[in-house]
């Protein structure tokens, strides 16, 4: 059940100072729209001023919003707590890059009210970051992760990433320890997945990049799973691990428990009363329908019964927190699909939830297949 649960608030920032090949979310190279886009999403807060109630997260993603500069940061922050309710014990996350960080910077977000920082490492081997075409290196993310700590964040979460040509388990293991040796309240660890349109895609296409195979993303999971879960880390959806529940993803958890929420921006994604909806990837549609009083948006969807049975269990097993029983109750064929779960060792039954074990996260996607007769 999800009526209960507060709203979340996402901002996208769809500004990079260069494009990651293997990125497929929408952004710009080009610095010089940032006013336009300022002026466009203050009017796109307005247009949703009484849509929702309380915000309790608030996510600055991209994009890179450690790009701006902190004039507009203040402006950004100023409109959402002027068009908005927001909560004041909100988690306030802004992602970062570890090239992005002086020292002042750090000590202004706090002031500002950002409680959380993602931090996109995604490695602290040099020739991982020079594969993955990031700007900075391994020793400019261990100075940024310095500077945040000394800052005293609330949370720091860092981003990292296996299954990288070339990338041995030696070498994701120095990854994982030096990352666990900042003591961080967060790790996401992510599988390198390629998407169309991207230029790591036409990469493999023609041969010139070979992903790890089946066998190979289990032992690198089962891997990175073990490791962080004996330094106190709590693996509580497939690629994310906090350090105690306090610490789990606030933010994140809104789209895994289906709780409603609002995207802002080009592309950005929003979810209220079972209708979800997306805005138009492209600055320049994206701003031309606001200047016309238009909402943005490109298409919406309203979910059958039956999605949201589908959806509730695909996004419940990728979590820690399951799946309710009641969701299974009076459909066919459930109990005999839970009793092969459980004898596969993929899922925990209790009498109140169907909960996915670290097995089970391997294969969270297609767990739901088996309830969908």
């Amino acid at each position: 059940m999800t009526e209960n649960l507060h709203s979340g608030l996402y901002v996208h920032v769809p500004f990079c100072k260069t494009k990651c090949p293997y990125c497929d979310f929408y952004s710009l190279t080009s610095l010089s729209s940032i006013p336009v886009w300022l002026q466009a999403i203050k009017k796109e807060m307005i247009q949703y001023r009484d849509r929702f109630t309380l915000f309790d997260s608030v996510y600055l993603g991209g994009g890179t919003p450690s790009l701006l500069s902190q004039s507009d940061l203040s402006g950004i922050v100023h409109s959402l707590r002027s068009a908005f309710s927001i909560a004041d014990d909100a988690e306030f996350t802004m992602e970062m890059n570890p090239d992005d960080i002086p020292s002042d910077q750090a000590g202004f977000l706090r002031d500002l009210g950002v409680n959380r920082v993602s931090l996109g490492v995604q490695s602290f081997e040099d020739r991982d970051l020079q594969f993955l075409n990031r700007r900075h290196t391994a020793e400019q993310a261990l100075e940024a992760l310095t500077v945040l700590k000394r800052a005293r964040f609330a949370k720091v979460g860092l981003d990292l990433m296996y299954g990288l040509p070339g990338q041995t388990e030696s070498s994701w293991m120095k990854t994982l320890e030096k990352a666990a040796s900042f003591s961080p309240e967060h790790l996401s660890c992510y599988q390198l997945t390629l998407h169309e349109s991207t230029p790591f895609w036409d990469l493999q296409a023609k041969g010139e990049i070979e992903l790890l195979s089946e066998a190979g993303e289990r032992v690198f999971f089962a891997l990175t799973s073990s490791f962080l879960r004996k330094q106190g880390y709590l693996h509580y959806e497939v690629s994310n691990f906090a350090r105690g529940e306090d610490n789990r993803c606030r933010h994140n958890l809104k789209y895994w428990k289906r709780a409603p929420y609002l995207g802002l921006g080009p592309s950005a994604h929003s979810f209220k009363d079972g209708v979800r909806w997306w805005n138009l990837q492209n600055l320049e549609g994206y701003c031309h329908a606001l200047e016309q009083g238009r909402l943005p948006v490109a298409g919406s969807e309203t979910l059958t019964p039956e999605q949201v049975y589908l959806e509730t269990m695909l996004l419940g097993f990728r979590t820690r927190d399951g799946v309710d029983r009641g969701v299974f109750r009076g459909r066919e064929g459930t109990e005999e699909a839970l009793r092969h779960l459980l004898r596969a060792g993929l899922v925990e039954v209790s009498e109140e939830k169907v909960v996915p074990t670290v097995k089970g996260f391997l294969v969270a996607d297609s767990l739901p297949l088996l309830f969908s007769g």
